[in-house]
């Protein structure tokens, strides 16, 4: 039995994934301990400080060591070094995941956004019906979004997958004059870059860490919120998949919940309150804190398997995701083509002034809404227009610069994608 729901046999599913828990859990953490230790006692073998035989069995761990052995287990090292190093190999572990799923939701959405870059759909503002936009500008505003978190991904990578080694404050003065060549040979042993300088109460790399993951699930959670919106009965426009077997609703079977998306929101909400701690400990004191550093073992793997749970969600999200585009159509032309109203606006300025236009516009339209008139015959009857410029105005959806602005994301991630490794770092 467990007494975290996140580790229930029955709701594990939903919090992490078993990639990230293979990382994170105690088998996990224990098997990256255990490299560290063994790579430090070979290091440090080799440069004379500890006995070669004792390194050799230092390395098979596993089992129980003899007394020859004991007394050099990561000698001239802190539990604190061990820790900090293995998180540094449990970060590029977790970090190669995000940027495998965060690719996998990326092509997706350049998918979608060739498929329906002329699509074109009301645009909303405030929750209310706007100008038209096309579905594709939208999803490729997504993509956009994502490509911004793998450069951030890959900018990053240098900064945070480094090693860890100082003793007892920081100083390396158990190795003396050899401290920086030891420190050199253990990062590098790990694949893992030099600090230069201990870090041991310079917590901000976790802490940008985490902040990236919580920007990552912000993002999935803006996706899911818009999906979760546009698939209401009364809109209709887009539907996730329901796997076989899916319950839509316990009580009501007509129902089809929004479980994905929904989920996205849950999840997003959970990794900014681990961030949120992982900002606290930035702030530490002297060469060591515990305080600080204790918080990061819990908000840390929180919010790395909270993300991997977020990123699985919204990779079967947007593989299953289908968009209605008669049903964006229907409901563009159910408001009469009032949405026009930018257009017009565009054309009244030169005329009137911009001020005067908006509220002659404003004044215009509001009156032909209430007299359940379309948007053309609001326009004529107002003599600010003539029949041959409202209907013009209002014959066809205008999506402006969507289609034109979705090409050049789509160019710019296509070319983005060719470019760099399909792993990560």
């Amino acid at each position: 039995m467990t007494d975290r729901i996140a580790d229930s046999a029955l709701y594990r599913h939903l919090w992490g994934t078993d990639e990230a828990r293979a990382v994170l859990g105690e088998e996990g953490r224990l098997r990256a301990w255990l490299e560290v230790i063994a790579t430090l006692a070979r290091v440090q073998a080799e440069a004379g400080l500890i006995p070669a035989r004792a390194a050799l069995l230092i390395r098979a761990l596993q089992a129980a060591l003899p007394e020859q052995a004991r007394g050099y287990v990561y000698a001239g090292a802190t539990v604190q070094d061990i820790t900090d190093t293995s998180t540094a190999l449990a970060l590029r572990r977790i970090g190669g995941l995000v940027w495998r799923d965060l690719r996998r939701i990326e092509e997706r959405l350049l998918e979608l956004a060739v498929e329906h870059r002329d699509t074109v759909m009301a645009g909303r503002t405030h929750g209310q019906p706007g100008s038209p936009v096309t579905f594709g500008w939208k999803t490729a505003s997504w993509a956009d979004e994502i490509r911004r978190h793998l450069d951030r991904l890959r900018d990053g990578a240098p900064r945070w997958l480094v090693g860890q080694l100082g003793g007892g404050v920081g100083s390396l003065v158990f190795y003396g004059e050899r401290g920086l060549a030891v420190r050199a040979s253990f990062c590098a042993a790990l694949g893992l870059a030099d600090p230069g300088i201990s870090w041991l109460t310079a917590r901000d790399r976790g802490a940008e860490f985490a902040q990236l993951l919580a920007l990552v699930c912000g993002t999935l959670a803006r996706i899911g919120g818009e999906v979760y919106e546009l698939q209401r009965p009364e809109i209709g426009e887009l539907r996730e998949a329901a796997p076989d077997g899916t319950v839509g609703s316990i009580t009501m079977p007509h129902k089809r919940n929004p479980e994905a998306s929904e989920h996205l929101d849950t999840l997003a909400r959970l990794v900014r309150s681990s961030a949120a701690v992982m900002s606290e400990a930035v702030v530490q004191q002297h060469e060591r804190d515990g305080r600080g550093w204790k918080a990061e073992w819990v908000a840390w793997p929180e919010a790395c398997l909270l993300t991997t749970a977020a990123l699985q969600t919204a990779v079967g999200l947007t593989a299953g995701l289908t968009v209605d585009a008669e049903a964006m159509k229907r409901n563009l032309a159910r408001y009469g083509g009032y949405p026009l109203s930018e257009r017009a606006l565009a054309l009244l300025t030169p005329r009137l002034g911009a001020r005067r236009a908006q509220e002659r516009l404003q004044q215009v339209l509001g009156e032909g809404r209430a007299a359940s008139l379309t948007a053309e015959q609001a326009l004529v009857r107002s003599d600010l227009f003539s029949p041959s410029e409202a209907r013009e105005l209002t014959a066809e959806p205008d999506p402006g610069c969507c289609p034109q602005m979705t090409d050049l994301i789509v160019a710019r991630a296509t070319a983005a994608r060719a470019a760099e490794p399909a792993e990560w770092p």
